[in-house]
């Protein structure tokens, strides 16, 4: 028994370093394969999708920078309107204060070109990352300027009706 047990170890030792031998050949080579010399955190020299902006996307954000300047242009005058009354205006909830805050009501009304085409580029922005599972660099590019741009003007007006708040009390 003791020696049929043995015989049965030697033919399973056998049988498991034959599984690691390699038929054909030379056994597999433990050494670094090309693709894992390069550097994970190279770099990359040029963006996969290196086109000029999409024509309609251009054409969309420069209208909607338009609204927003045209927006301002509505803005401007109600704002010093609002800024005049409000240097004038007597204590809260006198008629001139009430007038003032009538006058501010119309500034912030005025902002609702510009507010959206803020809100307009950056659906823009998403529904296009939606749609094509991400975007050009080129037209990311373009949707952050517009953005930028449209921005300056609202936070410019944020600020504009901000202070007329403060100095009316609001």
């Amino acid at each position: 028994m003791r020696k049929l047990l043995l015989i049965l170890m030697a033919a399973g030792v056998a049988a498991s370093l034959g599984a690691c031998s390699v038929k054909g050949g030379a056994p597999p080579s433990l050494l670094p394969r090309p693709a894992e010399a390069i550097d994970p955190r190279v770099p990359v020299e040029r963006p996969i999708n290196n086109r000029p902006v999409d024509a309609a996307l251009a054409d969309r954000l420069a209208a909607l920078v338009s609204q927003a300047r045209a927006g301002d242009a509505t803005f401007q005058p109600a704002m010093a309107r609002a800024e005049q009354l409000a240097a004038t205006a007597g204590g809260s909830h006198s008629d001139s204060w009430v007038v003032a805050q009538e006058a501010l009501s119309a500034a912030v009304a005025a902002r609702a070109p510009t507010a959206n085409a803020l809100v307009d580029i950056d659906a823009l922005g998403a529904d296009k990352l939606q749609a094509q599972q991400g975007l050009a660099p080129a037209d990311l590019e373009a949707i952050r300027g517009a953005g930028a741009v449209v921005g300056a003007i609202a936070q410019r007006q944020a600020q504009a009706v901000a202070a007329i708040r403060d100095r009316l009390g609001d």
